[in-house]
């Protein structure tokens, strides 16, 4: 099993920043890969990012490209994703998940492992 924490979340005006974190535990060496994903109300979960483990590959969704910057730190058992530029429609609970398969990235029935959300709300 592997549990995944995350933090940073909050309200934030438009066109500011916010860091969430994610920090893992348990069978963390069985992690091929992290992603991020949101969920606003009334709308279907959401790729956000995605970062491979060991090697660091990053991936991304048109809508947060060049926005947002997912990265990790392997000695912490950590993934965070910057958001700069911020905008109303980036509202939405953040979670975070951990897959052990090299299978899409951005598909959250390719993950194993959630967190358990965080609010991020952007005011206009």
């Amino acid at each position: 099993q592997v549990q995944l924490v995350e933090s940073g979340g909050g309200l934030v005006q438009a066109g500011g920043s916010l860091r969430l974190s994610c920090a893992a535990s348990g069978r963390t060496f069985s992690i091929y890969g992290m992603g991020w994903f949101r969920q606003a109300p009334g709308k279907e979960r959401e790729f956000v990012a995605a970062i491979t483990w060991k090697v660091g590959i990053t991936y991304y969704a048109d809508s947060v490209k060049g926005r947002f910057t997912i990265s990790r730190d392997n000695a912490k058992n950590t993934v965070y994703l910057q958001m700069n530029s911020l905008k109303p429609e980036d509202t939405a609970v953040y979670s975070c998940a951990a897959r052990t398969r090299y299978i899409d990235y951005a598909s959250p029935a390719s993950y194993d492992y959630w967190g358990q959300g965080t609010q991020v709300t952007v005011d206009s």
